[in-house]
């Protein structure tokens, strides 16, 4: 997806994120805030936030995962620390991955502003099983 090889996820076109970086244990997704994000009393919805962070969350799982393995998401823990606007700029959700079993895996994400100020938090719990045939 990266490199362009694969299209993103409907998603991503949906809120207009993109994947920015991805390594093993590790994902980045990017999103430039605009008034389509925001919740009525107008700043950007909390399920943005949510949905960012468990995509970079989920991807750096996914990352670390063999071919013929799939992953979902059995809980997703966020606190959201600070607004974001459109004036925040472009934001960015950095997921890395804390532990890892036959099962389940351990992941974290962090939203950040160009300054690098934390905006919010999450932790997400995922599931793994062979890809359905």
């Amino acid at each position: 997806m990266v490199a362009g090889r694969l299209s993103a996820p409907p998603i991503a076109a949906l809120l207009g994120f993109t994947l920015e970086e991805v390594e093993p244990g590790r994902a980045v997704f990017a999103l430039e805030p605009g008034e389509e994000h925001y919740n009525p009393i107008g700043s950007v919805h909390g399920g943005v936030y949510a949905t960012l962070l468990d995509s970079a969350a989920g991807c750096a799982v996914h990352s670390t995962l063999p071919q013929g393995t799939a992953y979902t998401s059995l809980d997703l823990s966020t606190r959201f620390l600070r607004p974001v606007t459109m004036d925040t700029g472009k934001i960015r959700a950095v997921g890395t991955v804390l532990s890892q079993g036959r099962r389940t895996a351990l992941a974290e994400a962090g939203l950040y502003d160009a300054e690098d100020r934390l905006l919010a938090h999450a932790t997400s719990t995922c599931m793994l099983f062979p890809v359905p045939s």
